[in-house]
């Protein structure tokens, strides 16, 4: 998987591989709603993550690099700074304390231990906040120098491995989403524990989590990026060029490039899905919305808590302000010119690798037939 740093990318190139004599219909997009809950917050406007410092330890090894990379200070800077991801958690939690009063909490993959540390103040019975990396010792500090240490108990170690206290929990509270929601991700961790200890009626924060797609054009940086490898200082390493196009990149997009409709690929409700549901094909119909070229699919996801006293969540999309997740580009072999009306339709299948399961094996089949392009293909993807 590869990250580029953001930026405003340029027109579609008159004179690139595929050509037409289409006229460019620059009419800005309709703003989707986002369904995040607004925020004083200053915006975050992320970068790229500063030099990762290690935490204790100056001996650790990349045997799990998993588990290994969040035992870095950078890595939760990065999340804590996103203010998108953090406030909304918060409000989530705060303005909506009836549903913690006196209630016991466990957080899944903890961290820092924000989260836990939310649920106190928001008048917790109880706080178990579960994490594996070396930053649960970290967690246990920042508990006691915040006072907590009567309300909420660290534990460091897996979910799966670890003995709970208690034989139930009424809330399960975690921030699982990795990049294009599945990659990285504790969604199995989150079902693991919700099926073990989470009471009949108890609750999942949050509990709906949606995956979105829509087209681009994107003619400067897939050229840079991916064009590049056809000549390297006069030589052929056209090579990796195809590896290059396996690898979908993590980055902000801007929302000019949008050519087509957002198309839901899937919802899911953490409350009720079992682990294979991760795994899906979902069909799309993305419908130009102006003369352009496309040059890479886009998928971005949004999640919600529809338990609150209203709904609240957040949106990772290109419309949306921008979060550490960024979005996730997925860019096309083929340049397609395409008409305002068209449609590429097709369908996307995702499942984890057989190997590592935190890992995302993405295949893509789409079709235009319009005016000026005609096009079947179908391309696979990988994220590691």
């Amino acid at each position: 998987m590869g990250k580029r740093k953001g930026g405003n990318k340029g027109p579609a190139s008159p004179n690139q591989k595929a050509t037409s004599d289409v006229s460019m219909d620059d009419a800005a997009t309709q703003t989707s709603a986002a369904v995040v809950e607004e925020d004083k917050a200053e915006s975050s406007n992320l970068e790229e993550p500063s030099e990762v410092m290690p935490l204790i330890g100056g001996d650790q090894t990349s045997a799990d690099y998993y588990f290994d990379s969040y035992s870095h200070f950078g890595i939760h800077e990065e999340m804590l700074k996103d203010t998108v991801r953090t406030k909304t958690y918060q409000n989530v939690i705060y303005q909506n304390s009836f549903l913690f009063k006196n209630k016991v909490v466990l957080d899944v993959g903890a961290g820092t231990g924000i989260l836990s540390l939310f649920c106190a103040k928001a008048g917790a019975k109880h706080v178990y906040a579960v994490e594996c990396s070396l930053m649960a010792d970290m967690a246990k500090e920042i508990v006691e120098a915040n006072g907590f240490s009567n309300v909420i108990t660290v534990l460091k170690g897996k979910v799966e491995e670890i003995a709970l206290p208690v034989a139930h929990v009424d809330i399960i509270i975690s921030e699982w989403m990795g990049y294009f929601l599945l990659f990285e991700n504790m969604l199995n961790t989150v079902l693991y524990a919700r099926d073990k200890w989470l009471l009949k009626d108890g609750i999942v924060l949050p509990d709906k989590a949606s995956l979105y797609l829509t087209a681009i054009e994107d003619a400067e940086y897939k050229d840079d990026k991916i064009e590049f490898w056809n000549s390297v200082y006069g030589f052929d390493m056209s090579c990796i060029k195809k590896q290059a196009m396996v690898e979908p990149l993590v980055d902000t997009v801007d929302q000019n490039q949008i050519v087509t409709n957002c198309q839901l690929l899937k919802t899911m409700d953490i409350s009720k899905m079992t682990p294979g549901d991760a795994s899906f094909t979902a069909p799309f119909k993305l419908v130009a919305e102006r003369n352009d070229y496309i040059h890479a699919l886009v998928a971005y996801f949004d999640v919600s808590f529809t338990k609150c006293h209203k709904l609240m969540g957040f949106s990772t999309g290109p419309r949306s302000k921008a979060t550490h997740w960024k979005q996730t580009v997925l860019y096309l072999e083929d340049v397609l010119t395409i008409c305002e009306g068209e449609a590429l339709v097709g369908s996307m299948t995702v499942e984890p690798n057989k190997k590592n399961p935190r890992d995302v094996e993405i295949m893509l089949k789409y079709t235009l037939n319009g005016r000026h392009c005609q096009v079947s293909r179908t391309q696979h993807y990988k994220m590691r």
